[in-house]
């Protein structure tokens, strides 16, 4: 066992968000930085995305998600930042003024690693069929999307040929796609919800160029099927969610994949201390990105699920400039903040408050809306008068949306910061003053 090992910065986790965190914070003047990954090789879960479409926002130009992540893979090995490999980090915890990371690695056992800042960016995991109270049988078959994407991308497998996906966020909208190619017949998409929670350029892409019915207001009420999986049963929901009785569809087939959501992976921030949102499953953070333990940060899939890993690496990269400067300065005495509060079809913001003193000239807020909206207006007020209005064609819960705040207008401000986004018609904004 290696004891009393300090270092400046941990970054928890090699994908997109650790690697853009490892290197801004390198870059930021911090040379003592490492890099624990639990897979056996940097990237994250771009090593399975072989579809282009990544870096159009950061490198101006198309990639696929191998592509994407040796642009930063390279980036640290021309830095030198180190990193450890098959290394699982199993706690995580507050030790007088440093933090504790322990870790277990395939190479050298167990480890314990002082730092001064950490940054989480451990990603995301799928929500499993246990959390969808399908009822049924549990035949061999059944996969998660991501599970099937490395079975197909990495593992040269192909699940089955004649396939039923539930949930149409964006890996399973893409692995409609994937399988397709490979020679599967992809029968359906169903989708709990009335509206489908990937990208629209991915519903068109995926599903209507290659004519894979998407059934919206639809979810899975049987699997049937003894060793494996040989059909499921589809019907449309009420807006309670409830199946309605007469509107079951049999399907014969012999794969059911799964792609109902994504969970931030937060056991070590709970084991931590870290203050999580319940709308986001991620931790609560100020405009430094800094969650409610001082010197832990968070950024990318483990802080809120995004759509697009351009986000990933810019978010990360201000999470390991102010992780940084936590390292060089500390912080200014913390006043608070005002608080972000979400009003209308608004979700949630990142962050959720924000301090004039410790943030730059300007501050990204990203937000989700919960329902579709046409028409629609973005709204910012600062202790109830109006600072930004910002007209949107198209919202969506898929997508996320940004926007920017001047630090001029928090300054000597005592009120929250409402992020209002519904219809440009009606009285909506009106109603929430």
């Amino acid at each position: 066992m290696e004891k009393g090992v300090t270092h400046d910065i941990v970054v928890i986790g090699g994908g997109p968000a650790g690697l853009a965190a490892a290197i801004a914070a390198r870059e930021a003047g911090v040379e003592d930085v490492l890099v624990l990954e639990r897979e056996k090789e940097l990237g994250g879960i771009l090593n399975q995305c072989i579809h282009n479409g990544f870096g159009l926002h950061t490198f101006q130009e198309e990639l696929t998600g191998p592509e994407y992540a040796a642009r930063f893979i390279r980036r640290a090995q021309e830095l030198a930042i180190p990193h450890l490999l098959s290394t699982t980090v199993v706690d995580l915890e507050r030790q007088g003024e440093a933090l504790a990371v322990t870790s277990v690695s395939r190479q050298d056992g167990l480890l314990v690693t002082k730092a001064k800042a950490v940054v989480l960016a451990m990603g995301c995991r799928e929500r499993p069929r246990g959390a969808l109270n399908i009822p049924g049988t549990r035949p061999a078959g059944i996969f998660s999307a991501g599970a099937a994407q490395r079975l197909v991308n990495l593992e040269g497998y192909l699940p089955g040929r004649r396939a039923v996906i539930l949930g149409s966020g964006d890996i399973g909208l893409i692995m409609a796609r994937r399988m397709t190619l490979e020679g599967a017949k992809v029968l359906c998409v169903a989708e709990i919800q009335p509206y489908s929670g990937g990208l629209k350029r991915n519903i068109v892409q995926c599903l209507e160029d290659y004519a894979i019915p998407l059934r919206l207001s639809h979810t899975v009420v049987d699997i049937r099927g003894k060793e494996r999986l040989t059909g499921v049963t589809i019907a449309q929901v009420d807006e309670a969610m409830k199946p309605i009785p007469g509107t079951e569809e049999d399907f014969d087939c012999d794969t059911l994949l799964l792609s109902v959501g994504l969970l931030p992976e937060n056991e070590l921030s709970k084991a931590v201390g870290v203050e999580l949102a319940p709308a986001t499953g991620g931790p609560v953070v100020n405009e430094s990105l800094e969650t409610s333990i001082p010197g832990v940060f968070a950024c990318g899939n483990v802080l809120h699920v995004h759509d697009l890993v351009d986000y990933v690496s810019e978010e990360a990269a201000q999470a390991g400039k102010n992780a940084a400067r936590f390292v060089r300065e500390g912080h200014p005495p913390a006043q608070g903040g005002l608080a972000l509060v979400p009003k209308g079809a608004v979700r949630y913001t990142v962050p959720s408050k924000a301090d004039p003193a410790r943030m730059g000239e300007t501050l990204t807020v990203r937000f989700r809306v919960g329902r579709n909206i046409r028409k629609g207006l973005v709204t910012v007020a600062v202790a109830g008068q109006e600072v930004l209005r910002k007209k949107r064609p198209v919202m969506a819960p898929g997508e996320m949306e940004q926007l920017v705040l001047k630090k001029d207008w928090l300054k000597g401000k005592a009120g929250p910061i409402t992020i209002f986004a519904g219809e440009e018609e009606g009285l909506e904004w009106q109603k929430t003053q």
